[in-house]
């Protein structure tokens, strides 16, 4: 049981890491765009992109929390 939820875990991190990356990616590329025309015509596409990304890492962590907690329940 633990394994599954060592694995579980791992997985979760992943995901919170690429979400995370993904947002800062998005980020980036929403200033570089602000800077360079001055216009936010094409960053409010990148705006909703860093908000995707965010709630995925929020709901990502709060997972791998839920997860953390069932390992130390079980190891009790």
């Amino acid at each position: 049981m633990n394994t599954f939820l060592t694995i579980v875990l791992v997985a979760l991190m992943v995901l919170v890491l690429v979400s995370l990356v993904r947002g800062i990616i998005a980020f980036m590329k929403s200033t570089k765009i602000d800077l360079e025309t001055g216009q936010g015509e094409t960053a409010t596409e990148m705006q909703l992109l860093q908000n995707k990304m965010m709630f995925a890492r929020i709901k990502y962590q709060a997972l791998a929390i839920i997860v953390v907690v069932i390992i130390l329940a079980a190891t009790r």
